[in-house]
């Protein structure tokens, strides 16, 4: 929401990718680092033979470990190591052999690779929905993966027919 002026979460989407009684965590799908995909192969000295990602930028995932790479990816099963079901057809990997795939070609059709997550504690995530702190909408993997970043914001409180530039900054109860 607009009134949300927490500097980590400013104008933020996050996707969340598990919510139970221990917490949550997600991914912040609008906040863009510096660095290409390409960049981050090379680092990890991983040969890249296609051109799918390489020049797809690294998104800001959050501020909880800033240093991890986490991938948000399409796929029908999860067929990498530490893949985490997220919804139907869409999971988050954190471990290296989804972006030695992702280098040949042989990785997920879909993907976005993040540094660093966002968490709550339990509860926490809870209480930010109860003050009005964050709109929730389904998932869009159109929004994820074929919405210019720029635009994600306004997009995802579109699906719920909200123009968010026109929603006030005061919030209150009914």
């Amino acid at each position: 929401m607009p009134q949300l002026l927490d500097l980590n979460f400013f104008r933020t989407v996050v996707l969340i990718c598990r919510h139970d009684d221990t917490g949550a965590i997600g991914i912040v799908i609008n906040r863009l680092t510096s660095h290409r995909i390409g960049e981050i192969f090379d680092q990890l000295n991983i040969i890249s033979t296609s051109d799918s990602f390489t020049h797809e930028p690294v998104l800001e995932g959050g501020p909880v470990f800033p240093e991890l790479g986490l991938v948000v990816h399409s796929g029908r099963d999860e067929q990498w190591e530490s893949s985490l079901k997220v919804d139907d057809g869409l999971f988050l990997t954190s471990s290296r052999d989804i972006l030695n795939d992702m280098a040949t070609g042989s990785g997920p059709r879909d993907a976005l690779l993040s540094f660093g997550y966002a968490g709550w504690g339990p509860g926490q995530l809870e209480n930010e929905l109860r003050a009005n702190s964050w709109l929730t909408t389904p998932v869009s993997h159109d929004i994820l993966f074929s919405a210019p970043v720029s635009e994600r914001w306004h997009l995802s409180a579109a699906t719920l027919g909200i123009d968010i530039s026109h929603v006030s900054n005061q919030i209150g109860h009914a």
